[in-house]
């Protein structure tokens, strides 16, 4: 019996695990209900300090999340893991780092913990980027890695994953 991964790659696509934006808000709503419901669990960290960071944070992240985007829609290739890639997408961000829309998506969730202050949503960081990690990333570069050869190999070793 095929694994899925296996069954993901004859149907052309990388067999994440879940969408990545959905892996990110499962995380947050975890935080935010055992903050709510469980225990609150403040970061400590003051109001106007943390509204301010969480906000250029935000900005920032949708920047980033944004230029990624342009960047697969300029190249004609799906933004969605679990579609076929049609091109490898190197220049403008991501010749800075390979990963900006999960860059983006963690500052983001970053800037809600922030502006929530909520300790919960950080801890949940470490299982979320976890399952980023092994369930999407991982997956994407092997299939991107079968699909497009020396391209993409040459690429991933020009180019940081994250930074």
């Amino acid at each position: 019996m095929p694994r899925p991964q296996e069954s993901a790659r004859s149907r052309d696509t990388a067999g994440v695990i879940a969408p990545p934006p959905l892996i990110f808000a499962l995380a947050l709503g975890f935080g935010i209900v055992l903050d709510v419901l469980v225990l609150p669990l403040a970061t400590g960290l003051p109001p106007l300090p943390r509204y301010l960071a969480g906000a250029l944070l935000a900005v920032l992240a949708c920047a980033v999340i944004a230029m990624g985007m342009l960047r697969f829609r300029r190249a004609g290739t799906p933004v969605e893991p679990w579609h076929s890639s049609t091109a490898i997408v190197t220049d403008g961000i991501y010749g800075h780092t390979r990963n900006p829309m999960y860059l983006g998506m963690t500052g983001l969730y970053l800037a809600v913990a922030l502006v929530l202050d909520s300790f919960w949503i950080l801890i949940f960081l470490i299982p979320l980027l976890i399952a980023l990690h092994y369930g999407v990333i991982r997956r994407e570069e092997s299939y991107l890695e079968d699909k497009f050869g020396e391209d993409y190999r040459n690429y991933r070793k020009r180019v940081r994953r994250w930074l």
